[in-house]
C-alpha cells in the first residue's frame, strides 16, 4: 500500500524534529517535492530558511540530508532522529561530489 502524501508529510515531520515544516508539493510530472523549512531560521530577506531545490534532486532523502546539514551547522545540540542518519548522509553527499569530479 503506498503512503498518502499527508502521511507521508507526517512521518518527514516526525523525522525532522522539532524546528521543521515539512510540506509535500507535486511537481510537473506528478512527483513528490519535498519542501523542510526552519521555524528559526531565515534565508533571505524574510523568507524562511528551506530545503527546496527545482529539479529531481528533492526527494525525500536529498530534503533529509540538507536538513540535517542545517540542523548541524546552525542548531547544534538540538534533538531529531534525522541525525541518527548523519554519517549515511555525509556519505551521500561525499559520493554525489565524487561523481561531479
Amino acid at each position: 500500500m503506498v503512503a498518502s502524501r499527508s502521511a507521508r508529510e507526517r512521518k518527514a515531520a516526525a523525522e525532522a524534529g522539532p524546528l521543521a515544516t515539512v510540506k509535500i508539493d507535486l511537481d510537473d510530472e506528478k512527483q513528490f517535492v519535498y519542501k523542510v523549512g526552519c521555524t528559526t531560521c531565515v534565508a533571505r530577506g524574510d523568507r524562511p530558511w528551506s530545503t527546496y531545490r527545482a529539479g529531481a534532486d528533492n526527494g525525500y532523502l536529498a530534503a533529509m540530508d540538507r536538513w540535517t546539514f542545517h540542523l548541524v551547522e546552525k542548531h547544534p545540540g538540538t534533538e531529531a532522529p534525522c541525525l541518527a542518519y548523519l554519517s549515511a548522509a555525509q556519505q551521500r553527499l561525499h559520493d554525489r561530489r565524487e561523481q561531479r569530479s
